[in-house]
């Protein structure tokens, strides 16, 4: 009873990863100084390739390559996946791996395995960290040289007292049908590792799954006790072992795999502080660095790893959050993921903002303290990783831009909270609008948990409910922009447009829209907008005079630079404060044009009056990513007069900070080396960074220039041209025919002032509105670049699945594995966002991969079905009834070899049952005709299955079912009766 409490305890400490509080100081070693970083790393390098044949792979990027199930790279066995999944092409230098090693950069932040919220509360956690690994591909070695060079690893080479290390292993599964993972326990028991320090846990624990289905198995862990034998163990895993030797199929059953593979992997940082005896991470010499250097940059009292009610005022966390974040950053932009606005980047925006915060409100930074830090990172990472090296000027550089204007934002915020608070009730929520128009979807760009944060320091509830509402209402706005209808928001109809005409109400001057200029950095600087409240409108369309108290209205201002929805081009998002009140934000969710008036939609939580001045801010990251569209946009229709001739017409386009739609007449659907020219060519354009000129001229001066592009609508005069790489005057020059060699519209939209910014642009999309008009759907920047690897990737596994089928003869389960897997990456490319011009092609070849694989297992199948046809005929002598067991790779096997039998012996009625693995049994069964319609086949195959717990189907003479039975004499007992009571 007292070992069950014992292991009881020590399973659910395992399950809380001990946070390193107060472990023992005994040194592990009396003979040198502790081991630094660089040269634990080495070590372990080292050993894999001099003792024991490993081959060293370098890091992989932290940006996942091909495979959006993952916003970063979190485990050293990311960049292996093919391998694993059978899907490496065999002509790669990846199929020639067998035994790897190397040191895997990996980040845990955002996605299904994120320890960001972690950061900084703890001693432990982190959102980049190293993982050490080793491999062995295709059982080149297993179980006992995995475990035997771990602990030689770490006992001989790191001297870890063994007294200290213990294990676990897998106590296998009942209802999984898995046994207890012996063959490890024992090993483990020939190392020398006591019973008593050995740990029996189940799945949970110890049975490692890389998703829902695919390649698993039994792991073994290495567990360090802090405690050093004082008192209870307090235990931490420090190297996890797994052993992939099934493969979990699609209908959650486990089959072997036919090559196994070993996949270890054990965090640096937590096996640094092991060997230098520290209490946390974050006091050995990967961190030491940078907690010296933000001291000296802070005016805050040293580091001191104080966590919880002991850490006054949060200082020694906010010391872990950013020397924790600002690691993150620098090896994230290194890997070319930069801050942005969705995905990866938007969670890397996350951390920036949310260092930033932690720096200057807790530490007392000076601005632009963060990007000097960005040298001591090099410094500790870039000799293991010299891409750091490389770009630290780079890094150093965006992360103090993103800092500046996270600064400003970050003061208004905290505005905003202190005058809602003071409003408050003392047992009021925080109002979710307020946190939502402060938030990275809003206004002022301030993560959400950043918010959540800033209010449970002041012991301050959010509305969590009302935020829950408020995303869900975004995402479904966001949703139906796929499809874009008219909304039915606030409107001037016409009796209020003629009010303001007889008031001589001049049309709002949206000029200011257009003020806005690149930084030396490369950034944009967007220009705010004093203007005065000329009238305000209730949801109905009435004017007033005032609104208040979160009430919904329309706003008519002298002037505004808002961009209204037009030209195709999404509204401007953002918000606005009244003059000398700069702690109350007024969100405004669009602005639209109504007889020449802008009418912006505002939330107003407090009064706003007629006559009032206001400042107007727009959300800058929403309004870059809509000018990164548009210019694509024009990119886009240029390229394809390109590919598709002069006379191409555009029909029309709509694009928003997300992606972009563009309408244009074909005589027929654009083939995919089209679709990839006209990506090819915008690539250019964008890869030689070219200016775009901007500029109103006369309308008239429009009129005759060859190749300027227009739509059939009624233009301003003046009216503004926009011109890729030509200034506007030599444009419309006719003489000069520069509008035929680049891209020259007519738009009033906002646009880059440099192509650079687009980055890349992918078509993922392409359909047929109607005979005449295809629409295009495209995604730029860092999307674009996702799009391709995916595509990329997906080519190789198609690739390598068409050697595997050339690769001679199969048996049938390699056959319907075959099928099965052109199945699944038919699936895959059909729903996947990659370059539709590559979706197109490895369509047709799979289709023509899967023919080829459904052909064989028919043939194959038949050839089966017909040997296994001939031995129950031997073993049967001729009679009214075949009931009996078949091996049987799957019911289609099943059915045939009941359909051959029922053809040589047209009298007999056969009923078979195929037991699978794990207890799951096939059925099968055809009635003679001379039998029915008092005996069907549909009821025999019912009775049988029903009595294994299953179900079937069929017609009168042919069915087939399952079931799951242990005793398969019973199950045939059930057959026979029934046949025997009908005939």
């Amino acid at each position: 009873m007292a070992a069950s409490v014992a292991a009881g305890r020590l399973r659910r400490a395992i399950r809380r990863t001990p946070q390193w509080r107060g472990p023992s100081r005994r040194a592990l070693s009396s003979e040198a100084p502790p081991t630094q970083a660089a040269a634990v790393r080495d070590a372990f390098l080292s050993f894999f390739r001099d003792r024991h044949g490993h081959r060293l792979v370098p890091s992989a990027s932290v940006r996942p390559r091909g495979d959006p199930s993952l916003l970063f790279v979190n485990a050293g066995m990311n960049q292996f996946k093919p391998i694993f999944l059978g899907t490496v092409d065999p002509r790669s230098e990846m199929a020639g791996f067998r035994r790897v090693a190397n040191s895997q950069k990996c980040v845990r932040a955002g996605g299904r395995h994120s320890d960001l919220e972690d950061v900084g509360r703890d001693l432990s956690h982190h959102t980049f960290f190293e993982m050490l690994g080793n491999w062995a591909f295709r059982g080149v070695y297993f179980k006992e040289e995995a475990c035997s060079m771990a602990w030689e690893l770490l006992t001989q080479v790191y001297g870890i007292p063994e007294d200290r290390l213990w294990v676990s292993y897998f106590g296998g599964d009942p209802k999984a049908g898995l046994g207890p993972d012996l063959e490890s326990r024992d090993i483990w028991l020939k190392l020398g590792v006591p019973a008593s320090r050995m740990l029996s846990f189940g799945p949970q624990e110890n049975f490692w799954e890389m998703g829902d289905t695919g390649p698993c198995g039994p792991c073994t862990e290495i567990h360090y006790d802090l405690a050093g034998g004082v008192g209870a163990p307090q235990l931490v895993e420090l190297w996890n072992l797994v052993f992939m030797q099934h493969n979990r199929e699609a209908d959650g059953s486990l089959q072997p795999l036919p090559q196994r593979h070993v996949d270890t992997g054990m965090g640096l940082e937590r096996l640094l502080a092991v060997l230098q005896g520290r209490r946390s991470t974050y006091d050995t010499d990967l961190f030491s660095p940078l907690l010296n250097a933000i001291h000296q940059g802070c005016g805050a009292p040293p580091y001191s790893g104080r966590v919880g009610a002991a850490d006054e005022g949060h200082t020694d966390t906010a010391y872990r959050v950013v020397a924790d974040h600002i690691r993150t950053l620098s090896v994230c932009i290194a890997d070319g993921v930069s801050p942005g606005m969705s995905g990866a980047p938007l969670v890397l925006r996350r951390i920036l903002r949310r260092a930033v915060r932690f720096s200057t409100e807790l530490l007392r930074a000076p601005p632009g303290f963060l990007g000097s830090l960005v040298p001591v990172v090099v410094e500790t990472l870039g000799g293991a990783y010299p891409e750091l090296q490389r770009n630290s000027a780079q890094i150093a550089s965006l992360v103090s831009a993103d800092e500046a204007a996270f600064l400003a934002s970050l003061q208004q915020g905290r505005r905003v909270i202190e005058r809602t608070l003071r409003r408050l009730g003392p047992s009021d929520v925080f109002p979710a609008e307020v946190a939502w128009s402060l938030s990275l979807s809003g206004n002022l760009g301030l993560p959400l948990d950043l918010v959540k944060l800033m209010l449970e320091e002041k012991g301050v509830q959010l509305d969590s409910a009302g935020l829950e509402r408020l995303a869900q209402e975004e995402a479904q706005h966001r949703a139906q922009q796929a499809e874009p209808v008219q909304e039915q928001g606030l409107r001037l109809d016409v009796h209020a447009l003629g009010e303001l005409q007889r008031q001589g109400v001049p049309p709002t001057d949206d000029s200011p829209k257009y003020n806005y200029s690149l930084r030396p950095s490369g950034g944009y600087e967007f220009g705010t907008c004093e203007a005065q409240v000329l009238q305000l409108y209730t949801e109905d369309g009435t004017a007033v005079a005032s609104v208040g108290d979160g009430q919904r209205c329309g706003l008519l201002l002298d002037k505004t630079n808002f961009y209204a929805e037009q030209g195709g081009q999404a509204s401007d998002r953002g918000y606005l404060v009244r003059v000398g009140l700069q702690d109350v934000l007024f969100p405004v969710a669009r602005a639209q044009v109504c007889g020449g008036f802008i009418l912006h939609e505002v939330a107003a939580p407090e009064c706003l009056k007629v006559g009032d001045q206001v400042q107007l801010h727009v959300n800058e990251a929403w309004r870059l990513s809509c000018m990164e569209k548009h210019t694509a946009v024009h990119l886009l229709n240029w390229a394809l007069r390109q590919a598709l001739g002069p006379g191409t017409e555009q029909r029309g386009s709509h694009l928003n900070p997300e992606w972009l739609r563009f309408d244009v007449a074909t005589q027929a659907p654009l083939t995919p080396e089209q679709l990839r020219a006209v990506e090819g060519t915008v690539q250019k354009a964008v890869g030689q960074d070219e200016a775009v000129y901007m500029e109103e001229v006369a309308l008239a001066r429009t009129a005759h220039v060859p190749g300027l592009r227009s739509l059939d609508e009624v233009y301003p005069d003046p009216v503004r041209v926009v011109s890729v790489g030509v200034p506007v005057a030599q444009a419309l020059n006719p003489a000069s025919q520069a509008a035929l060699q680049t891209s020259v519209e007519l738009c009033c939209g906002t646009h880059l002032l440099r192509t650079g910014a687009i980055g890349d642009l992918v078509i993922i999309g392409e359909r047929q509105l109607a005979k005449g008009t295809t629409r295009l759907l495209a995604i730029t920047g860092e999307q674009a670049q996702q799009a391709r690897e995916v595509g990329q990737s997906l080519a190789q596994e198609v690739e390598a699945a068409a050697v595997r089928m050339s690769q001679g003869s199969w048996d049938v389960m390699e056959a319907q594995r075959l099928s099965k897997e052109m199945g699944r990456l038919t699936d895959a490319v059909d729903t996947a966002v990659m370059p539709q011009w590559q979706r197109r092609e490895l369509q047709a070849t799979l289709k023509a991969l899967r023919r080829r694989a459904n052909t064989a297992v028919r043939k194959l199948e038949m050839v089966q079905a017909a040997q296994k046809t001939q031995e129950l005929l031997q073993q049967h002598s001729e009679g009214p009834l075949i009931v009996d067991t078949v091996h049987a790779e799957s019911l289609s096997v099943l059915v045939k070899v009941v359909r051959q039998l029922c053809k040589q012996a047209p009298s007999t009625s056969v009923l078979l049952l195929s037991p699978q693995p794990l207890g799951q049994v096939l059925c099968a069964c055809q009635v003679a005709q001379s039998a029915t319609p008092a005996f069907t086949a549909e009821a025999w195959a019912l009775a049988v299955c029903s009595h294994m717990g299953g179900k079937a189907w069929g017609s009168r003479v042919v069915a087939q079912g399952t079931g799951s039975t242990a005793d398969l004499d019973a199950a045939l007992s059930t057959a026979r009766a029934y046949a025997l009571n009908k005939l």
